[in-house]
């Protein structure tokens, strides 16, 4: 069943592929002119990243993946749709950048790399694919060097649990804790306006279950950091500021809406 739901979440991620590219949301045009799709709050967490080894989990296009080689990393990505990794590769020759690109479902992943780096870094919008964390905490652990570090930030999952009115009213509809979800498809994706008409798959998981799946595969947590802004437009009352984040107009300190670990092993 696993091998069946990533290869419909496969499907979904090679449709959105050339939609997000042509997005504004992504800019490729002003990335290829010099634009960084990092964000400030994980280039101060991670730090200088210049000589050192980092891989990119689930990529997708690897925009931020070679955002992290022009700041001097030998960076690689890695992704499951192939419709990505194929663009990532077409970008990564047309800006003539050293970056490697690799097409692997994460769990197969050390099947297909025999080989640890200094930083494993993930980010915005990654673990909801992802059905079992305890073999992801595991990948991580797998290809990281003794000593080195392990970066998340990503939506925090106290957001998931709202649905929105026609209104515009918030109220808790879906389960904190761990939950596999069906969408039909036929909706937007978080970026462009183009239907998205394949169906895909996601898991919730709470921050306990995140932390204590690190923690077996045996990292250990320098910190837990939550935020009071979000890296998109979450529901349709926020507001982007001049900061490049979105936030709530009202009560926005009431919710938690992204989270960062940095763990050693």
């Amino acid at each position: 069943m696993l091998d069946e739901q990533i290869q419909v979440n496969r499907t979904n991620w090679n449709e959105r592929t050339p939609v997000h590219a042509a997005s504004e949301s992504y800019d490729v045009e002003g990335f290829k002119t010099g634009r960084s799709t990092l964000h400030d709050v994980e280039l101060h967490e991670i730090g200088d990243v210049s000589g050192k080894s980092l891989l990119h989990l689930q990529c997708h296009f690897g925009l931020d993946t070679m955002s992290w080689a022009r700041l001097g990393a030998k960076a690689t990505g890695v992704d499951f749709s192939d419709a990505a990794i194929d663009l990532a590769r077409s970008l990564n020759r047309e800006l003539n950048l050293d970056v490697r690109f690799i097409y692997s479902n994460i769990y197969d992943l050390p099947d297909a790399l025999d080989e640890q780096f200094d930083i494993v870094f993930t980010s915005y919008g990654v673990l909801c694919w992802l059905p079992d964390l305890d073999k992801w905490a595991s990948v991580v652990t797998h290809h990281l060097k003794q000593g080195g570090m392990f970066y998340i930030i990503d939506g925090h999952p106290a957001m998931n649990v709202f649905e929105e009115s026609d209104a515009g009213d918030l109220r808790p509809t879906y389960p904190y804790f761990h939950k596999e979800f069906l969408w039909e498809g036929g909706e937007p994706s978080y970026a462009g306006s183009e239907i998205i008409e394949s169906p895909v798959y996601e898991w919730h998981h709470s921050l306990g279950e995140i932390v204590t799946a690190l923690i077996d595969a045996g990292l250990r947590i320098e910190f837990l950091h939550e935020f009071p802004f979000s890296g998109y437009r979450a529901y349709s009352m926020m507001k982007k500021d001049s900061d490049g984040w979105w936030r709530f107009p009202e009560h926005n300190e009431s919710f938690p809406q992204l989270f960062s670990i940095r763990a050693t092993k």
